[in-house]
This record gives structure tokens, C-alpha cells and sequence, in this order.
């Protein structure tokens, strides 16, 4: 497919536009009994639903999915293994609120650690696992604060690792959607830990705090949280038929109440929305004229995976269009911006995105020069 140059261009999405205007039957999003919530499509990152999503609020244990992120990090990045044995400190064993019921002196092997605090909720294996990684539960939350605006959580503070209250300790619904985001894109494997319903250690059985998991078989994780301050938090996730959701209730009444209310966010996105994949990740989309260069045209590809969150039934609506740069010149180099595709849905652009030369591409030479210098004038380009 050559793109001519200036111009855009139709693609075809594997879906079929007819003449008349999308017409989305999508019913008012419910009004949940929460200080703040929101839901998003885990894939896209479109949001579906919002209240207060951007009030800063206590997080709670809700916390602890950094601490977990953080971890997931270190092993990954070859720092630590989950085999290490870590010996428990007095401030870890001293910690207050929810425990793993871990002991002073003791060593604890870091995959039970990273079970007591997705599991448990242990504010104990979360100093543990921050002073583990770090020497310090205080150099532990400075990096959980550059972890924070690296994933774009930029209403984001951590004063520690657990969410014990704190002067300055704070989050919003839509910072907590964004790391649970990154938990789930980046550590698959680690996040199966968080559909475990149960974890026994030193002999004490306790279970996932998270309700969902029992009541409703497509939501596999996240967290719970509750302070007097934060009330009842629930960040939960579900998937079906290949979507995945992410909720986030924070401030609710009671357990049942944020259970519930995560209920009625996911019944609604997975009901009334539905995303779908439309190119992959380096898919060459077309070609584009270079001039002066060794060949005369370059592929055009996506960076990343192009997708969408729209209404139910309205997938036939959808229209996308590659709008080329016009006078593209050599040399160029792999990754370079030459246009965009540009999504709509009906009459509305609902999303955009760059294409970029696929390699490199010289220039051509005097004589290559020269012959698209004249065949520019010809064209009157």
C-alpha cells in the first residue's frame, strides 16, 4: 500500500463501516456509594468510569501494591531472588495492624515475604521486604516515590511501605489504576499470586481479604485496604472473553459495601464495553515516498500495539486513516516519526498514534539526488 504523499489514506480494520451513524445505546454509568472510583480497560488504559478519580486520599493497605511492584522490580532486575532468606528486624516484627505473624531474629524466605503482603496484607513482610530491598523502610518509600512518577502516578506520595496513616501519605483513584496497570503488563507471573485465596505461614491460615475472588469468577486480583481515615478500598481487575478491567473503590462503608461497588463497575464495563485489537506492535501499515534516499520508499509501522475501548455493537463504526508526512527526505533512521494513524469511531477521533520508519535508510547519492530532485519538480513536490 503506497501512501501518497501529504494525503491520508483509509486502512482497512478487518471491520466494515456502513453508511449510517453509530448510534452507542449505553446507559449512565451506576453512582457508587464511595468517596472516589474509577474503571479502565487494563489493555488501553481508555476510561470507562469516573468519580473524583483525581481527590487525594489516604490509600491504606492499597499501598502495599507498590511494595509488591517494588519487589516484582528488584527480581527482575536480578537484585534480589525469591529463595533469598531475609532476617526479620525488631521494627519489622514491631510493625502494627494487619500481620503475617512473622518473628524477631527469624529467616523468612522472600516468596513468603511477597505472599504475606499480597495475601495477608502484612504490614510486618512489608517493612521486612522494604528494609530487604533497600537498608531502610525511609529510603525504601524515597523509592517507591521515584517508581511512582516513572509509571505516571503524579499525584502520588508514599510515606512508607505499608499505609499506616502518615502526614503527606497519599494517592488518587486513578494513580492506583496506573500501578495496577504496570503490576499486571509487567509481572504477569507475579500477579497470579494475587488470585491466591488463602496463605498459611508459622502456622496461621488467613485469606485473601479480596471478596470478589469468591463471588465472582472473572475477577482474579487485586488489593484491599482499610484505615478510619481511607475507609474500605478495593482495587480489583476481571477478565472475560479477553478484555480485562480494572476497578478502583476508595472510601467505601463497609467490606461488603466496597465488594459490592466493585460489583456494579465491572458488570457495567464488561456489559456495556468491549475492546478490541486492531495492529500489532511493529506492524507495517503501508510505505511511504522517501527522497534522495537509497530506495524510494520505507515501511511504515507502529511502536506499540494499537487498540480500543468503544460501546458494544458499535465495532463496525470504527474507520482508520494513515495520515503520511509530506516531503519525507533521506536520511532517516529507524523509529522516526513519518505520520500517524488516526482511529474514529463515527465522526470522532477516539485515538492516535505515530508511524515511524521501520530501519534506516540512507541517502541515495549525487545522481539518486538528482533524478528525485527532478521528479519532485515533475510532481510538484
Amino acid at each position: 500500500m503506497f501512501a501518497p504523499l501529504g494525503l491520508s489514506i483509509v486502512l482497512t480494520v478487518g471491520l466494515v463501516a456502513p453508511a449510517q451513524s453509530a448510534q452507542a445505546l449505553v446507559p449512565q454509568p451506576p453512582q457508587l456509594a464511595a468517596s472516589a472510583y474509577i474503571l479502565i480497560d487494563a489493555l488501553t488504559g481508555k476510561v470507562i468510569v469516573e468519580n473524583n478519580a483525581d481527590l487525594l486520599l489516604p490509600p491504606a493497605s492499597l499501598t502495599k501494591m507498590m511494595t509488591a511492584y517494588m519487589l516484582s522490580f528488584g527480581l527482575a532486575a536480578g537484585n534480589v531472588a525469591l529463595d533469598d532468606q531475609v532476617r526479620i528486624s525488631e521494627k519489622a516484627w514491631r510493625t502494627e495492624g494487619s500481620r503475617m505473624f512473622i518473628q524477631e531474629g527469624k529467616l523468612v524466605t522472600l516468596e513468603d515475604l511477597m505472599r504475606g503482603i499480597i495475601i495477608q496484607s502484612g504490614n510486618d513482610a512489608s517493612v521486612a521486604v522494604a528494609e530487604h530491598l533497600a537498608g531502610s523502610e525511609e529510603s525504601f518509600a524515597d523509592l517507591m516515590n521515584q517508581h511512582a512518577m516513572r509509571l505516571g502516578m503524579t499525584q502520588t506520595y508514599f510515606s512508607n511501605s505499608t499505609g499506616l496513616p502518615a502526614e503527606g501519605h497519599l494517592t488518587t483513584a486513578r494513580d492506583l489504576a496506573i500501578l495496577a496497570q504496570a503490576i499486571i503488563r509487567d509481572y504477569p507471573k507475579h500477579y497470579e499470586i494475587y488470585s491466591e485465596k488463602e496463605f498459611t505461614f508459622n502456622k496461621i491460615r488467613q485469606p485473601n481479604r479480596n471478596k470478589l475472588l469468591w463471588s465472582d469468577t472473572t475477577v482474579d486480583g487485586l488489593k484491599t485496604g482499610y484505615t478510619e481515615a481511607a475507609g474500605y478500598c478495593l482495587v480489583a481487575s476481571a477478565k472475560k472473553d479477553g478484555q480485562r478491567l480494572i476497578s478502583v473503590i476508595l472510601g467505601a462503608t463497609s467490606v461488603d459495601a466496597r465488594a459490592r461497588e466493585s460489583q456494579k463497575l465491572i458488570t457495567y464495563g464488561m456489559r456495556f464495553f468491549e475492546t478490541h485489537s486492531l495492529y500489532d506492535a511493529q506492524e507495517s501499515l503501508g510505505k511511504a515516498r522517501v527522497w534522495g534516499g537509497m530506495e524510494d520508499y520505507i515501511d511504515l509501522m507502529l511502536e506499540q500495539k494499537l487498540a480500543v475501548t468503544i460501546p458494544r455493537g458499535q465495532a463496525k463504526y470504527i474507520k482508520a486513516t494513515m495520515d503520511v508526512n509530506k516531503g519525507i527526505e533521506a536520511p532517516l533512521s529507524a523509529g522516526d516519526v513519518l505520520g500517524k494513524v488516526i482511529i474514529t469511531l463515527d465522526t470522532d477521533v477516539i485515538l492516535e498514534q505515530n508511524l515511524v520508519a521501520s530501519q534506516d535508510m540512507v541517502h541515495g547519492g549525487f545522481i539518486k539526488g538528482l533524478i528525485d530532485g527532478v521528479t519532485r519538480v515533475i510532481m510538484g513536490e
